[in-house]
């Protein structure tokens, strides 16, 4: 062993004094022999050890692909779009679209059903639509109140000629 330490470091030497030579050089004999009596000495390379364990998960991912589907029913959701339109005179119209094809388009409604279905739905979707209908009812009442004065006005006219 004593022997190749020599050769080793008498090559080592050459190489240090020879710069010209270029990197690309075939090795010497005494280098070829240096890893080779370093092996058996040195520990197993760990990179033999992960070898076997990837065919083990290689394994393992047919087996997670093979497993029995589930029997529970799958959600199927459908779009479906109801769109309801009031106006402050209190009338209500209604569309619905499946997707992207309309189903109903302008369908009257009354306000007493649309009213009843907020409720139905949700307290905040009902105080919403509440706001709407009582801003129609106020227009309403304000409306018939002017009527009934206009129609007052047009009684006394007609009393007047009447007599």
């Amino acid at each position: 062993m004593s022997d190749t330490l020599t050769e080793v470091q008498a090559v080592e030497k050459t190489d240090a004094e020879a710069p010209t030579a270029p990197a690309a050089e075939a090795p010497k004999p005494a280098e070829a022999a240096k890893p080779a009596e370093a092996a058996p000495a040195e520990k197993p390379v760990p990179a033999e050890k992960p070898a076997p364990a990837e065919p083990a998960t290689k394994a393992e991912k047919p087996k997670a692909a093979a497993r029995p589907k589930s029997t529970a029913k799958k959600t199927r959701t459908v779009e479906l779009t109801l769109t309801v339109t009031g106006t402050a005179e209190g009338e209500w119209q209604a569309d619905l679209v499946h997707g992207t094809q309309r189903v109903v388009s302008g369908l009257v409604i009354p306000a007493i059903a649309v009213a009843k279905a907020a409720k139905e739905l949700h307290e905040d979707i009902a105080e919403g639509i509440e706001s709407v209908l009582e801003a129609a009812r106020d227009q309403h009442r304000t409306r018939m109140e002017e009527l009934e004065a206009e129609l007052a006005r047009v009684k006394a006219q007609l009393a007047e000629l009447s007599e």
